[in-house]
């Protein structure tokens, strides 16, 4: 055989060993609802997993917002192509716990791929909102934010309010709206997802029951409580604040967020994973603080509850996909991985390893109040701050916003308006709670 012969069969045969390589890599399909810089990010993340290891090759799917992404991947598991992970917002946490033979336990896939995991690495606040009854663990915590408190140093000075001192208490908000009112500032407070904030995370920091049942943790057959004297007071303040002219509301979701870094408002409550934005846009001195809190409530300030997202294991998957899943979960939570994903989004780093990562680095240091999520979440949580897992929380959610824009526009007085949302709440609990059943 001469040379040239033999350099054109060993090139074949490498191209031959190249493609099988290539195609003995088990893909692993991960639907999200990233965007922007956030899908740019998730990106990165598969990217670098990917080049990490050859046996698996994930591959990050944009699938538009929560509630779409939710949906694509509930429809793609009834017609039987879900992908291997998907990811699902908080609220759709009993949704998909519900959804018989939908899902495989996250805990079960790692000890199943004889993967390292130990669960209480993980910030109890985190962990224990995707843990079941029984101490399993379902879902994999990627992107868990929770609600903190902005605020415009340039603005508190105009205002004659100290910039390093921020309102602790929510008659204090009020008396600082008013200075700012006073100084010239269009708009004193403003704050995004308004049920999230005022309702769901204001119960759990007040160590105060959203909804029977430990909030849904204890059972289906759950019904709403945010009704009580102290939700009615706090919307009653709120909506005096909108007469007074303190108070803007921008809209149901992440809206209002552009009201505080484009100056409008001084004050704003929101997701601590809105960090990163704010940074980018705002052209002042800002700082992020604790969520207020009634001084008179015994308990409070307790803890924040999450929000975000998870990562859901779909069921039917072959168990070569599940190994490359662990494997993936393992980077995920490696130190190095959350410390990085937390300083780049504002979301919470998942691990107490990654947030003392974070910790030494610097960062805290460098950017005070990043850890200000972490601090709101790192306590022991209560049965009744655990956080709010109840069916049909999108729905519920929906009433609330409805409810709620009632009393800004001046249509509904606050007790009526939270009574109204509670039995609209309740026939949706109902409904739930019945197909459940099925």
């Amino acid at each position: 055989m001469s040379l040239s012969r033999t350099v054109l069969k060993l090139a074949a045969l490498a191209a031959l060993t190249g493609a099988g390589s290539a195609h003995a890599a088990v893909e692993i399909q991960w639907w999200h609802a990233m965007q922007g810089a956030l899908n740019d990010k998730v990106n990165e993340i598969a990217n670098k997993f990917n080049a990490s290891q050859s046996e698996y090759k994930v591959v990050p799917v944009n699938k538009g917002n929560y509630d779409e992404t939710m949906a694509a991947g509930i429809a793609a598991f009834r017609a039987g192509g879900s992908p291997a992970i998907l990811q699902v917002f908080e609220v759709g946490t009993a949704t998909m716990m519900s959804a018989k033979g939908a899902i495989k336990p996250v805990s079960a896939v790692m000890k199943d791929a004889g993967e390292k995991f130990d669960q209480k690495a993980y910030i109890p606040a985190v962990a224990g909102y995707y843990t079941s009854s029984k101490g399993e663990m379902l879902s994999f915590p990627f992107n868990s934010s929770t609600t903190v408190f902005y605020y415009n140093k340039d603005a508190f000075k105009k205002a004659g309010l100290d910039p390093e001192k921020p309102p602790k208490t929510w008659p204090e908000v009020m008396q600082y709206s008013a200075k700012l009112k006073a100084s010239g500032t269009n708009c004193a407070y403003t704050t995004d997802w308004q049920g999230w904030v005022h309702l769901e995370s204001f119960s759990a920091w007040h160590n105060t029951l959203y909804a029977t049942k430990n909030n849904g943790f204890g059972g289906t057959d759950t019904r709403l409580l945010f009704n009580s004297p102290l939700h009615v007071k706090h919307i009653t303040n709120l909506q005096d604040m909108v007469k007074k002219g303190y108070f803007s509301y921008g809209g149901r979701k992440a809206e209002s967020q552009a009201k505080f870094y484009n100056g409008e408002c001084a004050m704003f409550t929101g997701s601590s994973a809105s960090l990163a934005n704010i940074r980018k846009n705002a052209k002042f001195a800002f700082a992020v603080a604790q969520l207020p809190y009634y001084p008179e409530v015994q308990g409070a300030p307790q803890n924040t509850i999450i929000g975000g997202a998870s990562l859901w294991v779909m069921g039917g998957k072959k168990p070569d996909e599940y190994k490359g899943v662990a494997k993936f979960f393992n980077f995920l939570s490696r130190p190095e991985i959350q410390s990085d994903w937390h300083q780049a989004t504002g979301y919470l780093p998942v691990t107490m390893a990654a947030y003392e990562m974070t910790k030494k680095s610097g960062y805290y240091d460098k950017n005070p109040g990043a850890d200000v999520s972490v601090q709101q979440m790192v306590v022991k949580t209560t049965d009744k701050s655990r956080g709010v897992r109840l069916g049909n929380m999108v729905q519920i959610r929906t009433v609330v916003d409805e409810e709620l824009e009632a009393v800004w526009a001046g249509k509904k007085e606050p007790k009526a308006a939270l009574d109204s949302a509670v039995a609209r709440g309740n026939d949706l609990l109902e409904r739930f709670q019945k197909t459940a059943r099925e």
